[in-house]
């Protein structure tokens, strides 16, 4: 319970440090849009690409964790798309709902904790996994918002998404370490420390960032329907994935990595997609700000369950 709190209390301290800073003024608004593609396109490439690479693919990749994983992935999807259907959403405001339920903040905040939970192999996992959640997640959310879509723009929404994916830095990191790592090609001396100190920015500032994106106005105008999303992603989602890595009798060790990342909130690039797709990018912001508070509980929960 120690271990679990002394690495879930700091990362949630620094969100809510970014929080008070951009109410200081000391994290101006104009300056979040370019940190955060400071930290997305270098900083957390670094760091996945460093710690991928130099890693040994065959002693960390799982197929039946991945596999357990995306599955749990899929029927948070379904739900929420029944779900919100069931409460009355149409249109963008659905297709919203829906990306809230099941798309997760894996890059900021559950690499965050699987780098200091688990140390560098269960972040290697992580990030092994993380690449694959990644395309999947990104998929099935622009399916939502493309059929749901309030304009005419947001219907082209796949060639989007599939120019998105292929460029995608994180994504893009983690296929090229794979690479490295199953050819064996060691990463330079120079070049590797290069990326240490690139990837010394990475999570400190993704947290900060986080937190000055939090907005509690949006919280309450949209709590009703934000408190369903947030049941579905941080409770329903991990509580599959870990309701199958018992069946499976996978141990805990190697399921930590993907029970993380499908308990992390909901995914701050909801809101850019919202916006681009024709969305509703108000409740995008207000479930990412109120599903990354809660779940400062419910990964407390979660990893104090999984031992």
């Amino acid at each position: 319970m120690i271990n679990i709190l002394t690495t879930i209390v700091p990362i949630f301290v620094i969100i809510i440090l970014g929080w008070a800073s951009h109410r200081r003024g000391f994290i101006p608004k104009d300056f979040i849009v370019p940190a955060n593609k400071l930290v997305f396109y270098m900083a957390i490439p670094a760091m996945v690409f460093n710690a991928v690479a130099k890693a040994s693919l065959k002693a960390h990749f799982d197929l039946i964790v991945l596999a357990l994983t995306l599955c749990a992935v899929v029927v948070g999807y379904a739900v929420a798309w029944g779900l919100g259907i069931l409460n009355g959403m149409r249109g963008g405001k659905l297709g919203t709902y829906i990306q809230s339920g099941f798309h997760g903040n894996l890059g900021y905040i559950g690499l965050a904790v699987a780098y200091y939970y688990l140390g560098n192999e269960g972040f290697v996992k992580t990030s092994i996994l993380l690449g694959f959640m990644m395309i999947l997640q990104n998929l099935l959310a622009v399916s939502a918002l493309t059929v749901n879509s309030d304009n005419q723009s947001g219907k082209r929404g796949w060639t989007v998404v599939l120019r998105k994916i292929a460029g995608n830095p994180v994504i893009a990191s983690a296929m090229v370490g794979m690479v490295f790592s199953l050819a064996e090609i060691p990463v330079p001396l120079i070049v590797g420390r290069s990326l240490d100190i690139l990837s010394g920015l990475a999570l400190p500032m993704a947290l900060l960032i986080i937190g000055g994106s939090i907005s509690f106005d949006l919280i309450r105008d949209k709590l009703r329907p934000v408190l369903a999303t947030m049941g579905i992603k941080l409770v329903l989602l991990p509580g599959l994935g870990y309701a199958l890595y018992c069946i499976f009798g996978i141990p805990s060790q190697d399921f930590l990595p993907g029970l993380i990342l499908l308990a992390s909130p909901a995914a701050t690039i909801s809101y850019v997609m919202a916006r681009e797709m024709g969305g509703d990018p108000d409740f995008a912001v207000a479930s990412i700000s109120a599903s990354t508070l809660l779940s400062s509980v419910t990964f407390t929960i979660w990893l104090t369950l999984a031992g």
